[in-house]
């Protein structure tokens, strides 16, 4: 059984994509858009419930959209 080759007819660059790490700048996804609560209490991976929606909104008071980026890599 042979072990798959990569397309040779694809630049080496696209070949070694998957070898490399993605630079910090792209992994960010906030577009510069208000942040709502809900917003936070999804990226943090929990629930939309009214306590989780009140932790959010306490965090968005303290830390702002930076809580956003803290949380998303």
């Amino acid at each position: 059984m042979s072990t798959p080759q990569p397309d040779a007819s694809q630049p080496s660059e696209a070949r070694a994509g998957n070898d490399r790490a993605t630079p910090d700048d792209l992994l960010h996804t906030r577009t510069g858009t208000e942040v709502s609560p809900e917003d936070l209490v999804l990226a943090a991976g929990r629930d939309v419930t009214p306590k989780n929606l009140e932790w959010a909104r306490r965090k968005l008071d303290e830390e702002g959209p930076a809580a956003l980026d803290k949380l998303l890599p």
